[in-house]
């Protein structure tokens, strides 16, 4: 098994330059969520490098507004349960510079999309988040492939529209549906520049609340009206009251609309709640006590919807999540990786839907970096190949994980 190790890492080492090149190229190919076409091309671009790598792909149209989800195969024949490499192939949408447009070859102050600067920091819209990422697992296929490793399948999963929080499509569902069945899985997210794993991430979502009253002069007929402001009211207090955050949940009323006119009795009145759930558990526990709190009637004859919007799911380090972060640290440790620690981010992935389907997995193992989401958007270049060498080492080993 030392020699296969070392017949990996060798690989990956031999390959600098070609991992530098296809990290350039996607990088360079603009795929922001907001632009299906240039999502799709960014997919036509996977699907073409997996077939020549011989994977079996399947392609699953989620609707007509956001990019498909792509799903390769390598070694599917082999037994066992396959490990599992996921994320996103789409990019942030690029709305903090000004009158940038999908493509603009300057949409950083007049930077090209992808460059690797004297500090050895790699700039450009994705590279982190998550380009990068997608670009390890592929090389990580391909290492084990030279080295003759065939012990297990493994399963790549990336969709095109992480980034729009997958509204518009069908995403969400597919990948509940069809996370399941790994033995482990690996959200190939931004790494952290501290070297720390994801084990948890906060789950989003939104309430819609309106209330429907009666309307009434308010002078002349006070007594007839049913106030849907009021109801509200009461209940906006009981929802916000549901924030925990010792447990990572708030809930928060961030808009509100009520009444028609300023001399009548409001007969409606609605608000969006802002949900953030620090664990599945809390999730439920929030969805569960918004049901109650509506169903419930302060003013008589009014009448309460509620309408629940789920963006990413909660992800937590129950369900062999912990197990996992902790065989991947010590393997980090034993083979000169470094320390890993653990840690719990605000912001959503998809590993929350993987957990929900019932895969331990790990988020946030891709190349290390800082400040997605923005202009200043950077990835330590060496973490690339380091990264992909580490988790090479751990697929390697998964028997041992597997049989603990």
């Amino acid at each position: 098994m030392a020699d296969l190790f070392k017949q990996v890492q060798d690989y990956i080492e031999a390959h600098r330059s070609e991992m530098l090149a296809m990290w350039k190229d996607f990088v360079d190919t603009p795929s922001q969520a907001r632009d299906r076409e240039a999502a799709m091309k960014m997919a036509d671009k996977l699907v073409a490098l997996f077939q020549d790598m011989g994977l079996r792909v399947v392609e699953h149209d989620v609707g007509p507004i956001n990019s498909r989800i792509l799903e390769a195969y390598w070694g599917e024949d082999r037994p066992g349960a396959p490990i599992m490499f996921g994320g996103h192939y789409d990019t942030v949408n690029c709305s903090y510079v000004e009158n940038a447009k999908p493509g603009d070859e300057n949409e950083f102050d007049g930077t090209p999309h992808f460059r690797v600067d004297s500090q050895g920091n790699a700039h450009g819209l994705g590279c982190l988040d998550m380009k990068g990422g997608v670009v390890m697992a592929i090389w990580i296929a391909k290492a084990l492939t030279a080295a003759g490793w065939a012990e297990r399948p493994l399963r790549f999963l990336f969709v095109g529209d992480e980034e729009n929080g997958h509204q518009f499509g069908k995403t969400k569902e597919f990948l509940v549906a069809h996370g399941g069945g790994g033995v482990c899985a690996f959200n190939m997210e931004t790494g952290l520049v501290s070297n720390a794993i994801c084990t948890g991430r906060k789950g989003t979502g939104q309430a819609e609340v309106t209330v429907h009253g009666v309307a009434a002069h308010s002078g002349n007929n006070y007594t007839e009206g049913r106030s849907a402001i009021t109801e509200l009211t009461r209940k906006i207090a009981e929802m916000e009251a549901l924030t925990d955050l010792s447990a990572n949940t708030t809930v928060a009323v961030t808009t509100i609309q009520g009444g028609t006119v300023t001399n009548s009795i409001p007969p409606i009145c609605s608000c969006i709640v802002d949900l953030r759930f620090g664990s599945p558990k809390e999730r439920d526990r929030v969805l569960t006590a918004l049901e109650e709190i509506c169903a419930k009637q302060y003013v008589p004859d009014t009448t309460t919807e509620l309408e629940i919007r789920e963006f990413m799911a909660a992800f937590d380090s129950s369900s062999g999540v912990q197990e996992l972060a902790d065989f991947v640290a010590e393997t980090s440790r034993d083979y000169d990786f470094g320390d890993m620690g653990t840690v719990f981010l605000g912001g959503g992935s998809d590993a929350g839907f993987i957990q929900r389907a019932g895969t331990p997995v790990i988020c946030s193992i891709g190349v290390r970096g800082q400040f997605n989401h923005s202009d200043r958007e950077y990835a330590l270049v060496e973490s690339m190949f380091e990264r992909a060498k580490l988790l090479a080492t751990v697929v390697m080993r998964i028997s041992e994980y597997e049989n603990r």
